[in-house]
């Protein structure tokens, strides 16, 4: 079996990344199997420096706060705000702390400064402003879309006035409120006004349709998909919220689902402009269903990957993480009976995967699911293997 796994091994780089594809996707999409590691971040940034010298991409998109991430593009695209600022402004869970995060911003205002727009990479956040137990009050987005109409269009055609937005709003602590999350007594979002506005919302986001050619003539594009951007996210907030006021036994189906079809659209959104590096959790970006356990219950739903995936097809290609050790987090060497545990054998600390390959080399006895002995760490599914375009895996993961 050593043999064969060797065959399947490929030193880790973007060519051998993109050897294994029929072409370079509009849609590389590069997951993790937990968060924080320094060590998998540098290793995003390496491939992304990668396939903007040598394929073109000019978007990479983090799991991180879509609003929040505009002012680190800003910065990585004009030089707006400070470094420190940026990264204490720009990332929500606390991201902005991460080194190589910090690294990553720092080499694209570098790679920028001088280049021409055209030759600019950008960065996106694609997460709602959602955290693990609160979701952000919708004015800010809400707000922006208004104001950005407001400026364009005569005042009769828009469906309300900023001050009626404000009224209905209300005190942001009313969304905020972290006990929403486990009482959707607690919540506002089927409130009248939550109702109220989740119709406003509507409307405003149809005038950007309606008045498309009006708008995309007064604004510059990036202006306008900024307005795109904030009429999905506050459409998908007031939705969020409505389902945090659910009762059912289906409220967590719903907000997971929800969150990932936030996700999804920001991810077809910026796949329009061009060649996009995703890199995000394995859930979010796998095109099997996702799973997940909260509160003593299975939640399965379709995450972004499999939504994204389901439209642009060939054009959008997954490429998993897979991990032998997180020995400071207590993930001891893996099995030999699990994927993890084949390739841990292998002899150097990473490696590019071909999952057709590792496949055969696995002969017809499925390998066994790997238990995670940490909450934040979970294992390659192995019966995920055949819907992969890729697999990396890193034999040991230290502390940065």
């Amino acid at each position: 079996m050593a043999t064969d796994l060797k065959d399947a091994a490929h030193p880790l780089d973007a060519s051998a990344l993109i050897g294994l594809l029929p072409a370079p996707p509009r849609m590389l999409a590069l997951g993790e199997p937990t968060h924080g590691e320094d060590a998998l971040l540098r290793l995003r940034d390496n491939l992304f420096r990668q396939l903007v010298e040598q394929y073109g991409y000019r978007t990479i998109a983090l799991e991180t706060d879509c609003l929040k991430g505009l002012a680190v593009d800003d910065h990585v695209t004009s030089g707006t705000g400070t470094l420190d600022a940026v990264m204490e402004h720009g990332f929500s869970h606390g991201w902005g702390a991460f080194a190589a995060n910090r690294e990553l911003v720092r080499w694209m205002r570098d790679h920028n400064d001088g280049r021409p727009a055209s030759e600019h990479v950008r960065f996106a956040g694609f997460d709602g402003p959602l955290e693990i137990e609160a979701a952000a009050s919708p004015r800010q987005a809400l707000t922006a879309l208004h104001r950005h109409l407001a400026a364009r269009l005569d005042a009769d055609l828009l469906p309300c006035a900023a001050d009626t937005l404000d009224r209905l709003l209300g005190p942001d602590d009313a969304w905020t409120d972290p006990a929403a999350m486990y009482d959707a007594d607690r919540s506002v979002g089927r409130s009248a006004e939550a109702r109220e506005l989740r119709l406003l919302a509507d409307d405003l986001v149809a005038l950007l349709d309606t008045q498309a050619p009006r708008l995309r003539a007064t604004a510059s594009p990036d202006d306008h998909e900024r307005a795109r951007l904030y009429g999905r996210t506050a459409t998908g907030l007031l939705r969020y919220h409505h389902w945090m006021a659910d009762p059912s036994p289906a409220r967590l189906t719903r907000l997971a689902a929800e969150r990932d079809r936030m996700m999804a659209h920001h991810l077809l959104a910026l796949a329009e402009r061009g060649p996009v590096l995703v890199y995000s959790h394995n859930t979010h970006l796998q095109r099997e269903r996702s799973t997940m356990r909260m509160g003593g219950a299975l939640l399965e739903w379709w995450g972004a990957g499999a939504l994204v995936a389901s439209r642009l097809g060939k054009q959008y290609a997954f490429v998993a993480t897979a991990l032998g050790t997180i020995r400071h987090q207590g993930v001891d060497a893996p099995p030999p009976d699990t994927v993890e545990g084949a390739l841990y054998g292998l002899p150097e600390d990473r490696h590019l995967i071909d999952p057709a390959r590792l496949a055969a080399a696995l002969g017809d006895t499925p390998p066994a699911p790997r238990e995670s002995p940490w909450f934040g760490y979970a294992p390659l599914d192995p019966a995920h293997l055949a819907s992969l375009d890729g697999l990396v895996h890193v034999k040991d993961v230290t502390r940065s």
